[in-house]
């Protein structure tokens, strides 16, 4: 079964307290639309509502509490996601929430404590002696007083902070006492790379370990999800990631699916996290986003048949999450790189229609992003094909630099099923004759994306002559009945 999530959200969602009712509302149209599950943006209490979620205060607050200027979150109330979550269960779509717990932000007092500067670029270089600042590190939530947790934290909870409010300036502060350092079993970048933002966790805290598997046990009891997106986990321990998906798992009374965001494209790093770990958790394909991405840079300049060079789905296919683009990628954010409209099309026949990995379509793709309408009506025949067509083994023909091609043979319990998909970024239309199955001869194939109009017959020995429009994608299926 071809299994598809949709991210339910793109960085700069109108900060008016109405996603869930609008998820509420669209459930059962996505459901139609051919998506299985929905990936949610973190629901926890933010620093404040024009937060997507990732600044991240209270994380036992999912908008039932007044703190930090609001009871709402960005997204809405409590009772209006339980709503959502609710509608996605009668449409019969899993649901997925973001859990951010590499840090915290936004504390409630300032306290003192000492810490050492480290170098930006080299986390295990100190730059300092000794000395004093005050950090916004004591959490105790007044407007939910003990209420679910009474757990207050404070600077011995953390390992780095980036700002001290004494002197009033910024930079990267290990937080210095008995055994504590950065984090070990984290992304060797920078050193080091356990510090990312904010107050930054600390794990090696037993009493931090013990809070954060509780909330995580509370919040799979309050609200009934499939599942947890963990963000940031190239900067966390991965033997705490470890024990907290085993944590969960042991608890739940339904199976839960965990996948991670770790943003490196290498994909030895990851491959060495997921044996870290040795737990069932899948990530990104953040390789593949750039090859992506750099294929639509580049047009015909890219060679199409490295599409999936270095990739985690062609390394690793059992553990993958493949996108195009997601709210890190999109224009003006960290992380921007974001597919060009004239290969978004192709981009997303590469994820959906191929047998490995569970991709992910972006919500800010599909439903535009700042007043520009996205290009759903260019993902909607990929959706329908890859429940309906793209099916049952595949076989490749990347042998063109600027065409490329694949078949699918189908399954024989769906009926009219099997499809082959061509992707040109070539100036001239492309052409390939492909092998689809004698059983096949004599059917005429159309184009499911309507791209082309050619009716392609399927000659006696089962192959077909497909063409496709330059810098373009066609799909061609036997029409159903």
């Amino acid at each position: 079964m071809n299994l598809t999530i949709m991210q339910y959200f793109e960085w700069h969602l109108p900060d008016d307290g109405e996603h869930w009712n609008r998820l509420k509302d669209d459930a059962q149209r996505i459901k139609g639309k051919g998506f299985d599950a929905v990936w949610l943006p973190p629901p926890t209490k933010a620093d404040s509502t024009t937060d997507p979620g990732y600044a991240v205060y209270d994380v036992y607050d999912l908008g039932e509490f007044d703190q930090k200027g609001d009871v709402r979150t960005k997204y809405g109330t409590r009772e209006q996601l339980e709503a959502a979550i609710a509608a996605c269960k009668e449409a019969d779509l899993l649901v997925y929430i973001d859990l951010v717990m590499n840090h915290k932000a936004a504390g409630d007092e300032a306290e003192t404590f000492k810490v050492i500067e480290v170098d930006q670029e080299d986390r295990e270089k100190d730059i300092s002696e000794p000395f004093d600042i005050e950090g916004y590190t004591r959490f105790f939530f007044p407007g939910r007083d003990g209420k679910y947790s009474d757990f207050v934290w404070n600077f011995n909870h953390f390992s780095g902070v980036d700002y001290d409010a004494r002197e009033d300036r910024t930079g990267i502060f290990r937080i210095l006492g008995d055994y504590k350092d950065w984090n070990s079993n984290v992304d060797d970048e920078y050193g080091n790379f356990d510090y990312l933002m904010f107050s930054d966790i600390d794990y090696d805290h037993p009493d931090v370990k013990e809070e954060m598997i509780g909330w995580g046990r509370w919040l799979t009891d309050t609200l009934n999800v499939d599942g947890f997106r963990l963000d940031a986990v190239k900067h966390i321990d991965s033997t705490f990631i470890a024990e907290f998906i085993e944590a969960l798992e042991a608890h739940a009374d339904r199976d839960l699916y965990f996948f991670g965001e770790f943003w490196n494209p290498d994909v030895e790093a990851k491959e060495g996290f997921l044996k870290d770990v040795e737990f069932d958790i899948d990530l990104f394909d953040v390789k593949l986003h750039y090859n992506l991405f750099e294929a639509a840079n580049e047009y015909e300049g890219y060679d199409l048949t490295q599409i999936f060079d270095g990739t985690l789905v062609q390394e690793d296919p059992w553990n993958t999450v493949t996108f195009v683009d997601n709210h890190d990628t999109q224009p003006g954010e960290s992380l921007e790189s974001f597919i060009d409209d004239w290969f978004k099309q192709s981009a997303y026949a590469l994820i959906l229609l191929r047998e490995d990995g569970f991709p992910c379509v972006f919500y800010g793709d599909y439903y535009g992003m700042d007043g520009e309408e996205g290009v759903g009506e260019l993902i909607d025949p990929l959706l329908y094909a890859r429940h309906n067509k793209a099916l049952g083994e595949q076989q490749d023909y990347f042998d063109h630099p600027n065409t490329i091609g694949w078949v699918r043979f189908g399954e024989d319990e769906v009926e009219n099923s099997g499809c082959a998909v061509l992707i040109s970024n070539g100036v001239e239309e492309g052409v390939k004759k492909m092998y689809v199955g004698d059983e096949h001869s004599g059917e005429e194939w159309v184009d499911v994306t309507e791209n082309r109009e050619d009716v392609v017959t399927i000659d006696e020995e089962g192959n077909g002559e497909f063409f496709v429009d330059s810098q373009s994608v066609s799909v061609y299926a036997l029409p159903d009945a």
